[in-house]
């Protein structure tokens, strides 16, 4: 190999676009795909790579029809996957979560730019705050640019670190090796269904799918919380609407108390004039005739 031809591909190997995941499995292999996983999940620079993409075509490339689909050359180990894709997610974000309880909101003080946005932080925060610290830690791995905001957040804002590496490691396994395996499962029913020159036609659908699935844990959260306020809510007006019937039984019981009263009082004799006392020319009646005092009855 001449001078040119080396020039040309140290170009080639430069000029490597880190947002498409078919470039990048075919340029940096296992290894790279480790590192890429490290970065998105640990450094704050990491959070433009495509990991759920890349995740999924590296189950395909571990497939049988690997070539076929991806090109000649284009194939990785599955067990190097399985196994060092959690690892490398795992460790990656162990290290963003003691950056963020070592530096805590300094580690967000940079000025705004194309990279770098509050508005992601503010979106990591929210999460945490939102579902806890277990669903968020979880859950935070198959959205975009919020898993690798979340780790230094979750260090900022107190979460202990066995805590957090428990659930770091159960959303690590989730997230890559599903994502993994499902490329791997479905590699044989795309080249079934594709013809492999029209591949990278229907690799946006296909990917784009697939990121749909892998972000489903956070829709069926958001129904279920919906769900629950609905619940919530429906109780407020049935506590509501019993207060009310409360609130008008006790009226009617007063009213009808007042209409006994009233009754009562209706039905009682009248009450003597006390002017009209024993003689002073009071009259009373005896039997069928017209008599004055007691004293002048004779």
């Amino acid at each position: 190999m001449d001078n040119a031809d080396n020039a040309r591909l140290i170009v080639d190997n430069l000029a490597l676009n880190p947002l498409d995941p078919k470039e990048l499995i075919a340029t940096v292999g296992l290894l790279g795909i480790w590192g890429i996983l490290f970065a998105e999940t640990g450094l704050l620079v990491g959070f433009f790579f495509p990991g759920d993409s890349l995740l999924f075509l590296a189950g395909v490339a571990a497939s049988t029809v690997a070539e076929e689909l991806l090109g000649e050359g284009v194939s990785l180990s599955l067990p190097g996957l399985l196994i060092g894709a959690p690892i490398a997610a795992i460790v990656g974000a162990q290290l963003g979560h003691w950056l963020g309880a070592k530096y805590g909101r300094r580690m967000f003080e940079r000025p705004e730019s194309k990279l770098f946005k509050k508005d992601y932080v503010d979106k990591a925060e929210f999460y945490f705050n939102k579902y806890g610290p277990a669903k968020a830690v979880v859950l935070a791995r198959f959205i975009p640019v919020v898993r690798t905001f979340l780790n230094p957040v979750a260090g900022m804002l107190g979460m202990p670190a066995k805590q957090f590496l428990m659930w770091n490691v159960i959303g690590a396994i989730l997230w890559t090796d599903g994502i993994i395996l499902a490329g791997y499962l479905l590699a044989a029913q795309i080249n079934r269904f594709m013809d492999p020159e029209d591949i990278d036609h229907y690799l946006l659908p296909v990917i784009l799918l697939i990121v749909l699935i892998s972000v489903l844990p956070v829709f069926v959260e958001f129904f279920r919380e919906r769900r629950a306020k609905a619940k919530e809510a429906a109780a407020h007006a049935r506590t509501a609407e019993a207060e009310a019937r409360i609130v008008e039984a006790e009226a009617n019981i007063v009213e009808a108390v007042e209409h006994v009263v009233e009754a009562a009082t209706q039905q009682m004799p009248a009450v003597s004039d006390p002017h009209n006392r024993p003689g002073q020319g009071g009259g009373q009646v005896y039997g069928s005739g017209t008599y004055g005092t007691p004293d002048n009855r004779r």
